[in-house]
């Protein structure tokens, strides 16, 4: 039986747990957290062991799977960084570069991961990246990790600052959009609780539409689109208030400032001074 540890064992590190243990992928897994809480959670949710160390943990372990905040990963990597061996590192830790990661952990089997929160529910959308030397049985067990909580696809590191603006930043947009058509249908006539329900399942159908009806989406979009009639009349305002290149502005500012950050968290490794 394979193992894993993960380090921290927060909301997305339960819920890859989860997956893992939902598809029924046979691994044992081991976590660490320092919060009580945050283990309990783990543990109910997973079936996983809470280990009282990092150094107990990662016993038995082949994948080692940091989860834990950009802020606390120096100090959480020091406690074990002697005994990572040849383990295959994988980071969901936002913002710390693949080249920060070899030199916190001493190994080049290193794989960074942006995962969103849709994997929650199991919907999520995860990209990995990783350098070429990186074996391919490595990536596919990292997709295969990533799989159990959604879709996983393999990106260049430098596209994971798009990633992050367009899938990472992107369940706030379309929550933002959810609630935007539950009050319009408030202000059409409907209770809240209804418009709410109608919004949300509206949005859902239609993204279940996109990608499993093998048609362009613009397509999808016109075949809704009677000549005169309501939907029409309703893109027309979408496209006073300039609604498309609003979104994509979004996405586009969200990109930008992931890239802000990782270059200040880089200078700050740099001159900590």
């Amino acid at each position: 039986m394979q193992g894993i540890c993960f380090i921290g064992a927060g909301k997305m590190a339960t819920a890859i747990a989860g997956g893992m243990v939902r598809k029924k992928l046979g691994w044992e897994i081991h976590a660490f957290d320092p919060s009580a809480a945050a283990s309990e959670h783990f543990r109910e949710a997973t079936g996983g062991k809470i280990c009282s160390s990092p150094a107990e943990a990662l016993e038995g372990a082949e994948v080692i799977l940091l989860a834990v905040k950009p802020q606390y990963l120096t100090e959480a990597v020091r406690a074990f960084r002697e005994a990572i061996g040849d383990r295959l590192v994988i980071s969901i830790v936002a913002g710390v570069t693949i080249s920060s990661l070899e030199n916190l952990t001493g190994t080049k089997r290193v794989i960074r991961v942006m995962p969103n929160t849709p994997a929650l529910v199991g919907e999520g959308m995860s990209c990995i990246a990783a350098r070429s030397c990186v074996e391919e049985k490595d990536l596919a067990k990292a997709e295969t990790l990533l799989s159990a909580v959604g879709v996983c696809r393999r990106v260049e590191e430098k596209q994971l600052d798009a990633v992050t603006g367009l899938s990472g930043s992107g369940p706030a947009f379309v929550l933002e959009f959810i609630q935007a058509l539950a009050d319009g249908g408030v202000y059409a006539g409907l209770p809240r609780e209804s418009a709410l329900e109608l919004a949300v399942q509206t949005v859902l159908g239609s993204a279940k539409l996109a990608r499993e009806a093998g048609t362009p989406v613009g397509v999808l979009r016109d075949a809704v689109i009677s000549p005169a009639g309501t939907t029409s009349r309703g893109v027309m305002e979408l496209a006073k208030g300039r609604f498309a290149a609003t979104v994509a502005q979004a996405v586009i500012a969200a990109a930008d400032r992931s890239a802000e950050l990782g270059a200040a968290a880089a200078k700050q490794k740099e001159d900590p001074a």
